[in-house]
């Protein structure tokens, strides 16, 4: 198994980023000018009156004058943070700075970090019902079970802003997204798997309910808690533990990985052992997603097979389930239709969003953040990277579609290839002028002689060319190197490409011809 190259640092050096220039790591800046007297008039008084007196006179318009639409309240009470536990709200707020920090560098979103000091579930939730008029969304993040089950399920009842509690559903997503991708890879039919669940916290429940949701049988998932299965009639479990009771006669993890087809761990080091992964099905898949170390190690499982699909929380392995794949970019969805809530459709269709885009051709971008070899869709690449600078326009416009067919959206969006413009310009001002030249370009499309298309450059001109469908690349050059030269860069030799071989004449002088013809007179 190839681990990927990662940075090590000292807790001094992580203390000293934090500390350096401003301490913490967000800040609030004005969206409009403040440079003149005229200005101040217009921010505050008596400017201010005009939208305080539109907005009382019609709520919605809230959305038009202030930030409320693009603001996210990211919210903890200390209870579990990380794999660290309850260190309290304090202790937290290092955590929350750096969600919202990923919130606004990944999605365009302001975000601002609240953390409530009490672990009263019930005066968690009338603190952030009675703010919750600021914020377009809330995020809760690091609050143990149950009281992010019993906050959640309350403030979506209350409140008409999203709700999302990062760590049960965020993990859920891209683990679903991670399956539907090893179910194919591994021609394995989903209603048919079956699926072992190590741990019975938030994330793993969430797991396994999306699983559900996506078209596995409550009966083929058997949930293990630090007692053993979760059967029925089982003594002493609560309404959560419940619902994923199956009737078996399994009682411990070791019974239940006989001839299981997929393992999911979010539990702890060491859980899985290589006998255990003996006794698994042909072709399985696991997850193993306990942080910072995994039920079982990659290079543990390629000790007793070689037929294992690996996934786990870690940078450092192929296949990393990592949250910032889902969260900015679903909020970024329901946001801009304005969302009543993050339905399980919305889940779903972000989830194969994410499948989905593993299985397309990795741009350079990818190859050049993670090192190495370009990525295949394969046993190594079931999950795209967080590099992938087309997570901003793929998933955010799924989660909206899936917002606007459910009736869950205010807003309509009526052209979503347009929407994917405005998603890919919010991150990179210079998107917005390349853009319009791309858009003129696409509405004429024409061949473009790429010459020279044996060189590196020019072939990967030629490639990003074609996959940005602004017209039909023909590469100049010898056939066999150019092919060569696809593999080299880490694309098939038969990759759908034109190539004109140099040696031919007729198309040689043609093409000299019109080219003189075109500078001639200049």
């Amino acid at each position: 198994m190839k681990k990927t190259k990662i940075d090590h640092y000292t807790d001094k050096e992580a203390l000293d980023y934090h500390r350096h220039n401003k301490p913490g790591k967000i800040e609030i800046s004005s969206s409009k000018n403040m440079t003149t007297k005229r200005d101040l008039a217009l921010a505050y008084s008596p400017g201010v009156a005009a939208p305080v007196k539109a907005i009382s006179e019609n709520p919605e318009t809230v959305f038009d004058y202030t930030s409320k639409g693009n603001l996210v309240a990211v919210i903890s009470n200390g209870s579990a943070i990380l794999g660290m536990g309850n260190l309290g709200a304090l202790a937290s707020k290092p955590v929350m700075e750096g969600k919202a920090v990923l919130f606004k560098r990944f999605a365009d979103i302001d975000s601002i970090d609240l953390e409530i000091d009490s672990e009263d579930h019930n005066e968690i939730i009338k603190s952030i019902k009675n703010f919750a008029p600021s914020f377009g969304g809330i995020n809760l993040e690091d609050i143990a079970a149950p009281d992010c089950f019993i906050i959640e399920e309350k403030l979506k009842e209350i409140l008409d802003i999203p709700v999302f509690h990062d760590d049960q559903h965020g993990t859920a997503i891209i683990t679903t997204a991670a399956l539907i991708n090893a179910l194919d890879i591994t021609k394995k039919k989903i209603d048919e798997v079956k699926i072992v669940v190590n741990g019975a916290g938030a994330s793993a429940m969430a797991c396994a309910n999306l699983f559900k949701k996506s078209g596995v049988p409550q009966k083929n998932i058997t949930m293990v808690d630090r007692t053993g299965v979760i059967y029925c009639g089982r003594e002493n479990l609560n309404q959560w533990k419940l619902a994923h009771a199956i009737d078996t006669q399994h009682r411990t993890l070791a019974d239940a990985i006989n001839n299981a087809d997929v393992f999911l761990g979010l539990s702890a080091k060491g859980a899985l052992t290589k006998d255990m992964v003996k006794k698994m099905a042909n072709n399985p898949i696991i997850f193993a997603c306990a942080n910072p170390d995994p039920e079982i190690k990659p290079e543990e499982v390629a000790e007793v097979r070689n037929d294992a699909i690996m996934a786990t929380g870690r940078s450092d392995y192929p296949n990393q389930v990592n949250n910032l794949i889902g969260f900015p970019y679903i909020f970024r969805g329901a946001l801009d239709v304005r969302s009543k809530t993050i339905n399980e459709e919305m889940k779903i269709a972000a989830a194969h969003a994410i499948a989905n885009l593993a299985k397309e051709e990795v741009p350079d971008e990818v190859v050049a953040a993670m090192g190495g070899d370009r990525p295949h869709y394969g046993k190594d690449y079931i999950i795209p990277s967080t590099f992938d600078p087309r997570l901003i326009s793929v998933i955010p416009a799924a989660v909206a579609k899936a917002a606007i067919d459910t009736g869950v959206a205010r807003i309509n969006i009526k052209d979503f290839d347009n929407y994917k413009d405005q998603l890919r310009q919010r991150l990179d001002p210079t998107v917005t002028i390349m853009q319009g030249i791309n858009n003129y370009i696409k509405k004429k499309p024409k061949k473009v002689i790429f010459a020279d298309g044996e060189d590196e450059n020019m072939l990967k001109a030629a490639i990003a060319f074609k996959n940005s469908n602004l017209g039909i690349p023909i590469l100049i050059g010898k056939e066999d190197l150019i092919k060569n030269q696809l593999k080299k860069i880490g694309y098939s030799e038969n990759f759908d490409i034109e190539i004109v071989n140099s040696k031919d004449a007729k198309k040689r002088e043609k093409y000299a011809k019109y080219l003189f013809w075109k500078t001639s007179k200049k």
